[in-house]
């Protein structure tokens, strides 16, 4: 049985704990209830579930959000990278230059299309991949370099760039957890030959299921990819590729057109939240996100780093503290990829940084009483 004095503080410690939401999406939607609901309605009542007019609005929104010339709809970001691959021709056996620091989804999609993802390390302040460390890996096979805009922010894409020109390379861009970010005042969305987002959930910008979208200033590639993605077709029952099953439900078009409408205010929360954040944790022992001057992040994740952060996490819990580890294992040492033949120690800056890394509550919502308390606590 408990003594007293522990049963005391558990039951201190309760009345003092709060319950902090991590991405805080049933706020969201309760903010723009109506509308949600009233689109969805909409659109049930029209039974046009597939490529109907929310789709085309969609689209026409993004181009004018990015600046880009021409959006395409899709079903998830991991399709839209598959798109994005088929479109530029790429084949099995031809070698792409990725990070080993994402979520699977990139080095995924490489594989999948029977091409081979070759890693390079990341920069230790951004968690991009080093752009100084991409030339040595570069060979005969090379064909494209697929840049990931991790937690939020581009990398380092003029130097990307100078080395895909010098060796006649494509760029793709993983926008997943970045759309809306900026790179020397240009959104990512509008970087490199093709660029692509996610519309999951949790993104900053997320529909209500799985979705994504790609983006390019090529008219010839922004028409080749409408037709892939619905099974290649020219016309209805006409096919001209060898496609996919790749569209966005128009559902989830209506959803995006809502809350697109209301994404920039959600932007500058989350920048506000990210600065709330920073200032209260100025603390040696915790290493803080690094935003590279050229750039601005969209903070899909605030992520920090700490030593034990086992015990740490597991502390936070407790409080009411909700933490993710984004992500535990670089995608080198994932068992899926062992066919690839790297081993632990092969890139020893990502290593590093997922067993310290990890993510705290993130959301355009989080009130200052919240973020204090996670600061304190922490």
């Amino acid at each position: 049985m408990k003594g007293s004095c522990e049963l005391f503080f558990t039951y201190f410690s309760e009345l003092n704990k709060m319950r902090i939401n991590f991405a805080n999406l049933k706020r969201q939607h309760n903010l723009y209830k109506d509308e949600m609901e009233g689109a969805v309605l909409k659109v049930a009542r029209n039974c046009n579930f597939i490529m109907g007019d929310e789709v085309r609005q969609l689209e026409k929104s993004l181009e004018r959000f990015t600046g880009a010339k021409y959006s395409i709809s899709c079903s998830s970001g991991t399709d839209a990278l598959l798109l994005a691959m088929k479109v530029l021709n790429i084949k099995p056996g031809d070698e792409i230059i990725t990070t080993p620091f994402t979520f699977i989804a990139t080095a995924e999609a490489i594989a999948l299309i029977g091409a081979k993802p070759v890693f390079v390390d990341i920069d230790e302040h951004t968690y991009n991949i080093d752009s100084s460390k991409i030339t040595d890996k570069i060979t005969s096979k090379t064909k494209a370099i697929i840049p990931v805009s991790l937690y939020g922010q581009p990398a380092n894409m003029d130097a990307i760039q100078i080395v895909a020109d010098k060796y006649n390379l494509k760029i793709i861009i993983d926008g997943a957890q970045s759309f809306g970010s900026t790179y020397k005042d240009k959104t990512d969305s509008n970087l490199g030959d093709i660029s692509v987002t996610s519309f999951f959930p949790a993104k900053p910008l997320g529909c209500y299921g799985d979705g994504g979208a790609v983006f390019t200033s090529n008219k010839k590639l922004a028409d080749k990819m409408k037709m892939l993605r619905i099974h290649g077709q020219s016309e209805r029952y006409y096919h001209k590729y060898i496609g996919m099953n790749g569209r966005l439900d128009t559902i989830q078009a209506a959803i995006l057109n809502v809350k697109l409408k209301y994404y920039d205010k959600d932007l500058r929360l989350r920048q506000e939240v990210a600065e709330k954040y920073t200032k209260a944790l100025k603390n040696k022992k915790i290493i803080l996100p690094f935003v590279d001057k050229n750039t601005t992040s969209v903070y899909a994740q605030y992520s920090v780093r700490v030593r034990g952060r086992s015990e740490i996490r597991e502390i936070l819990k407790m409080q009411g503290i909700p933490t993710v580890v984004h992500y535990p294992i670089p995608i080198h040492l994932q068992e899926c990829f062992r066919y690839l033949g790297y081993k632990k120690g092969d890139f020893p800056i990502s290593e590093m940084i997922s067993n310290e890394i990890m993510s705290l509550p993130m959301n355009p919502y989080l009130t200052d009483e919240e973020i204090k308390y996670i600061c304190r606590k922490l």
